[in-house]
């Protein structure tokens, strides 16, 4: 009987992620492949890897292998979105000694009129406990969810994993009062092939939401810290929001220093010219 990497993983080619140098973009060491290490590097990766779709808005192709995505989110310091960081993290555990199977969700819960699976996630098995992985879900999870079914406060967060009406898994965020499905998913393991075919639908159709406009999130312990277009939001776990407009002289600096993303001069006129003008 297959086991938990029912899919081959020398497909994915975790083995040629150099380890060494992404434990140091994250400010870690590694560890044995127990929870309590998961969950210290799911904390660091979170913390020290940015979300965001720059090259998309600068006309570039995402790259969803480990080479590219290495080379750009590790070695070149940028961040990226999910298929990115997924692909990423689940390489690292890897080499580590877990056992991950990549998934693929549908953001929300539109019984009605299912969305297309377009956000990667991770189930880990580690030595004592299987978790939920998501280091690419932009305003998720702080630290992996035990497999459970129960709550689970993260930082005055609190998430859950539960069955939907349809059968799938669905995560769950508790808001100020009720519950909300992040998105759902199946447990079936999914191929490179499937990442990139959903990179390639996220990374090009209209109706994508990282078509035609900069994205960037910051996940702090206390805050989520959104640039959507030209608006700057900014949550807290008792439910306080704000949000106001960006102005084009202080997007230079609130890259540099709020999303701790790295672009050249080039880079960010670029970027400029291309905010819509909300």
């Amino acid at each position: 009987m297959a086991g938990i990497n029912e899919v081959d993983g020398d497909e994915w080619q975790s083995d040629r992620l150099d380890l060494a140098a992404y434990l140091a973009r994250i400010g870690e060491g590694g560890g044995p492949p127990t929870t309590a290490t998961l969950d210290r590097l799911h904390r660091a990766h979170v913390a020290s890897v940015p979300f965001e779709n720059f090259d998309l808005v600068l006309g570039r192709e995402i790259r969803v292998d480990i080479d590219g995505v290495a080379r750009k989110l590790v070695h070149g310091r940028r961040g990226g979105y999910c298929y990115e960081h997924g692909v990423l993290f689940a390489a690292a555990l890897e080499q580590l000694g877990f056992r991950v199977r990549r998934l693929l969700a549908r953001v929300g819960h539109h019984p009605e009129r299912p969305r297309a699976r377009t956000h990667m996630t991770l189930h880990v098995r580690a030595d004592d406990g299987e978790r939920l992985a998501d280091v690419g879900f932009g305003s998720g999870l702080l630290a992996p969810l035990p497999w459970d079914g129960d709550e689970h406060p993260q930082d005055g967060w609190a998430y859950r994993l539960v069955t939907l009406e349809d059968g799938a898994r669905g995560l769950q965020e508790r808001g100020t009062g009720d519950w909300s499905t992040l998105y759902g998913f199946s447990p079936e393991p999914q191929h490179a092939s499937d990442v990139v075919m959903a990179n390639y639908f996220t990374s090009t159709h209209p109706s994508s939401p990282f078509v035609g406009r900069p994205v960037a999130m910051r996940r702090l312990p206390d805050q989520r810290i959104r640039l959507l277009g030209r608006t700057l939001q900014t949550s807290s776990p008792d439910g306080t929001e704000k949000q106001r407009a960006i102005t084009d002289d202080e997007l230079p600096g609130l890259l540099a220093d709020t999303f701790a993303i790295p672009l050249s001069d080039a880079e960010l006129a670029t970027l400029v010219r291309r905010l819509p003008s909300e």
